[in-house]
């Protein structure tokens, strides 16, 4: 329940909870204003007794003086007898300066004579005047009663301003303390807003230093909160926008660099089959290779093109085009690459499927792989030890494998490429839907490739290979 009430009171928009916290806080100052002035002469005896201020008070024995008194003096007649109020004026010398003291005729209530409290004249009457208006006459004690004087009974008027002071002063406490109270509730949730404010001007000087990975701490359901909520989705939003532009010009970047080293090994298998026919020693072979220089060519441009297409819609990665392609096509491949580094001065073990299949993939990026791979034998592999080829169809596992086996040379068996040639090669493996599996035992590297071939109603068995 109060959990619930919490949450409605945070879902109120800024003015909302301002004005409510007005009417609360003010109907509370005001109520404890009252309990303050209600306990008036509580406090005011609590003061007396304790001896913290010096507060006057009127004499205990000053009624039974007063009686006494009376009779040695004379009323006078008329308030203008100046020689009567002359003679009767020490009977005043009773009354301190908070008391007053008027006669009045007992029959006719006229007045005779008076002495106004002199704490009056000490102070600025229009002070005091304000005081007692302040505090209602608050602190005015009023005694009647008939003396007997000389000349008969009259009736007499005391006031007695003792207690005004303090009330005045206690009223103004009060007022102070409930006004101070009410203006600390209010300033205290105003530095909280301000506060908030204060966070979320933190927040955007981080973020326009470039910290996006710090959360935006501005909590609350009102108008700051929502605007330090909003703040934090633009941070998040500022932040994988900043990522996928980094992502995406990795991307570029690593595609260029593996399209130009795609590049280099059509060419360096062009020059190849150049130097060859260079010498002439086999002039009967110079036709077919001459048809795979042309077709050599055919692959460099194809794959410029690619470069071309893909600078002018700058692709994040590539996208396959899979067409439908029989294993012998696989194998064709292979033979060509086996046959370049035979020619290299390699010696080859090739051992390929005698059965066909079909599967789906790009005939370009497959070209790829095999002469990424190939390239790399002939940087780094030995000519004294055999390249071993193999690939076999498992259609139990509607996969195909390949394999290649070689050994590194002795100058390379320790050396730390970039492997941009195999991490292009497991990519576009990837792309493809298949698997790159790398070993390394000493000198000894071997890869395997696995690519999916196409559904086909047929028993389960692993074809036989032949040497």
């Amino acid at each position: 329940m109060i959990k619930r009430m919490k949450n409605r009171l945070c879902s109120l928009k800024i003015r909302q909870q301002f004005f409510l916290l007005l009417l609360v806080s003010g109907v509370l100052c005001f109520s404890l204003f009252q309990f303050f002035w209600q306990s008036k002469w509580e406090a005011a005896y609590a003061v007396r007794q304790t001896g913290l201020l010096p507060l006057p008070s009127l004499r205990e024995d000053f009624f039974q003086e007063l009686y006494e008194e009376a009779r040695d003096y004379s009323v006078p007649d008329k308030e203008n007898n100046a020689a009567q109020q002359q003679a009767f004026a020490p009977f005043f010398d009773i009354c301190d300066a908070y008391t007053g003291l008027y006669i009045y005729g007992a029959d006719d209530g006229l007045y005779r004579a008076g002495k106004f409290p002199e704490y009056f004249y000490d102070h600025s009457s229009l002070f005091f005047n304000l005081a007692l208006d302040f505090t209602d006459n608050i602190g005015e004690e009023h005694y009647e009663l008939s003396l007997p004087f000389k000349n008969g009974y009259y009736s007499v008027q005391i006031l007695c301003y003792h207690n005004a002071e303090f009330m005045f002063y206690y009223y103004i406490f009060c007022l102070l303390f409930c006004v101070a109270l009410f203006l600390s509730v209010l300033l205290f949730f105003i530095s909280r807003k301000m506060q908030s404010v204060i966070a979320m001007e933190q927040e955007i000087l981080r973020m326009s230093t470039g910290d996006l990975d710090h959360p935006v701490r501005v909590r609350g359901q009102d108008e700051i909160g929502i605007l330090g909520q909003e703040l934090d989705n633009l941070r998040q939003t500022l932040r994988e926008n900043i990522r996928q532009e980094q992502e995406s010009r990795k991307a570029n970047q690593d595609l260029i660099t593996a399209l130009s080293h795609d590049l280099r090994t059509p060419l360096t298998i062009l020059r190849g089959y150049l130097e060859v026919m260079q010498l002439r020693r086999n002039p009967e072979i110079h036709e077919e290779y001459l048809r795979r220089c042309l077709k050599k060519t055919g692959d460099i441009q194809e794959l410029t093109d690619r470069m071309f297409e893909y600078a002018l819609v700058s692709e994040e990665e590539e996208t396959p085009d899979f067409t439908c392609l029989s294993t012998s096509d696989v194998l064709q491949y292979l033979r060509e690459n086996c046959e370049y580094i035979r020619l290299a001065g390699f010696h080859t073990h090739c051992r390929f499927s005698e059965e066909s299949a079909s599967l789906t993939s790009d005939r370009l990026m497959l070209k790829r792989i095999f002469t990424n791979l190939f390239s790399n034998i002939l940087k780094y592999g030995d000519k004294e030890q055999p390249v071993e080829v193999s690939c076999a169809l498992f259609l139990n596992r509607e996969q195909i494998h390949i394999s290649i086996k070689n050994t590194i040379r002795q100058e390379y068996s320790s050396d730390d490429s970039n492997n941009i040639g195999l991490r292009n090669v497991q990519k576009m493996a990837e792309l493809l839907h298949g698997h790159l599996e790398m070993e390394r035992s000493q000198e000894v590297f071997t890869i395997h490739l696995t690519f999916p071939l196409k559904k086909k109603n047929s028993s389960p068995f692993r074809l036989t290979l032949r040497q």
